[in-house]
């Protein structure tokens, strides 16, 4: 909590995931600072920066590259889920479990024009254990705790060193799970799509599609619930 007599700041939380919609109130309240929310591209677009003249813009989830007229002005500090310069790109969370990782970093860095390769404020460990909306409360609530660090000692970031690795974003046709080799990787395929907002598991006969989502893997075999729609030229 800020002392008597410290001026608050503004500052601006970018996020578009409902698991974050209550961050900014929380922030505040730990911070005593001031905290605007923008969800989407166009509000982001149209908020008024010259009038509120924020501090720093923190980016904990976004799909969207920001402006340069944006970044190039004020501060902006983007969270990613990797170790940077490993796992640059999109769906890092999917491309990590993916690849069979049980733990990654969330990485703190700058917004530059090259995406995810500005120098980072900090990293601190999160485990890939659980559904992709369990991991992602999870991250939210480190990514809390690292933006009050930040405001608090003002880090100076680092450049990024090691030869950086990228991840290509995922298609909602790549939830596909009928060509899955194991029960294993059938498991961490549900539950890496298993958050809203992101397209799940889904397996397709010439009539109806089922969708995959709270998995568990025991004794040899998975339960989930499935949901079962007729596909839209049978409707």
């Amino acid at each position: 909590m800020q002392g008597d007599g410290i001026v608050p700041h503004n500052f601006v939380l970018a996020a578009s995931r409902p698991w974050l919609s209550s961050m900014a109130h929380r922030l505040q309240q730990a911070t005593g600072h001031v905290f605007y929310t923008v969800s989407t591209p166009e509000e982001l677009r149209a908020f008024p920066f010259d009038a509120i003249n924020p501090r720093s813009i923190f980016v904990p989830h976004w799909s969207w590259i920001i402006p340069e007229t944006i970044w190039s002005r004020y501060e902006t500090i983007i969270f990613h889920m990797t170790d940077l310069p490993f796992g640059r790109g999109g769906s890092p969370l999917q491309n990590l479990i993916q690849r069979g990782f049980t733990e990654t970093k969330l990485s703190a860095l700058r917004c530059t024009e090259e995406v995810d390769a500005g120098p980072v404020y900090m990293k601190r460990p999160l485990s890939l254990h659980g559904s992709a909306e369990e991991i992602f409360l999870r991250a939210a609530s480190i990514m809390e705790e690292m933006i009050v660090e930040i405001i608090d000692t003002s880090p100076q970031p680092v450049p990024q060193s090691g030869e950086p690795t990228f991840f290509e974003r995922r298609k909602p046709e790549q939830s596909n799970i009928s060509k899955l080799p194991s029960l294993e990787a059938l498991f961490d395929h549900i539950r890496m799509l298993d958050a809203e907002g992101y397209p799940a598991a889904f397996l397709e006969t010439d009539r109806f599609r089922m969708e995959f989502r709270k998995a568990s893997l025991r004794h040899g075999k998975i339960e989930a619930d499935v949901t079962i729609t007729v596909k839209e030229n049978d409707s």
